[in-house]
């Protein structure tokens, strides 16, 4: 399998805290949609969406925040004079 190289050359970021940041983006983003279908699904009187959607917005949440720590932990043990 091919792996897709978006950090070190192309960005001056390190493979891995790219692969985090993207994981953030995406977990930020889905869980801004999913308060969308929230809204769709109250506006429907549709608890049972309303409680699904949420519960995958949580998960986006904790995903992010996790992504968070990791990359937060990886930026702080980065060499002096590495970008």
């Amino acid at each position: 399998m091919t792996s897709i190289n978006n950090g070190d050359e192309t960005t001056g970021t390190t493979n891995e805290q790219y692969d985090l940041i993207s994981v953030l983006y995406h977990a930020l983003e889905g869980a801004a949609t999913y308060e969308v279908y929230i809204q769709d699904a109250e506006e429907a009187e549709d608890d049972e969406l309303v409680e699904f959607f949420s519960q995958l917005q949580e998960e986006d949440y904790q995903r992010a925040e996790r992504a968070k720590q990791l990359l937060a932990k990886r930026i702080t043990q980065q060499p002096a004079g590495v970008r």
